[in-house]
């Protein structure tokens, strides 16, 4: 006959966390082959499939970074997807202003990256970054400076319309509600 011992998650404090327990766990392991690490991210097999791999952090990360969206479409296609998407999403815009930290983090939209591409920066640029460039640019392509000049009434409203994106930006980073 077996004696029963005692258990140590009885009472008040617990000794183990609540989800803990004696049981064997099931762990699933990473898909790549010879792996024997866990395989906690899921990555879709191809596109438009709800088939996944689970994949460890490490393998996962080495798939996703030669995944393309939007491989096989042409650009038409890829650019009515994109539009689906944001439209499915838009429910989603009321929380952007919860911005986690500066740029680099993914932190930064589309929008916002393809702004500095215009105004010259990186992307971890700051706003006064972006002011100065602007600034700059203003007084190079004014049309005012640049009478009669398209290219540089072009380059003026592109840059007019790149501060305004940044401007909104930070100023829904800054939002205190």
């Amino acid at each position: 006959m077996v004696r029963s011992t005692r258990k140590n998650d009885w009472g008040f404090p617990r000794w183990r966390g609540y989800g803990s327990s004696s049981d064997a766990q099931q762990v699933r392991l990473c898909d790549r082959h010879g792996c024997a690490k866990a395989g906690n991210c899921p990555a879709p097999k191809s596109p438009n499939n709800p088939d996944r791999w689970m994949f460890c952090e490490e393998h996962a990360a080495e798939y996703n970074r030669g995944w393309d969206y939007f491989e096989g479409l042409t650009k038409e296609e890829a650019e009515q997807r994109e539009a689906n998407e944001r439209r499915d999403a838009s429910g989603y815009k009321e929380a952007a202003h919860y911005g986690w930290a500066g740029s680099g983090d993914g932190s930064r939209t589309r929008d916002e990256m393809h702004a500095l591409d215009i105004l010259g920066l990186d992307s971890d640029s700051t706003f006064e970054d972006a002011k100065k460039a602007w600034r700059k640019i203003a007084k190079e392509t004014h049309p005012d400076v640049n009478p009669g000049n398209a290219d540089a009434a072009k380059a003026f409203q592109a840059g007019q319309a790149a501060y305004d994106v940044l401007r909104v930006a930070e100023e829904r980073r800054e939002w205190k509600g």
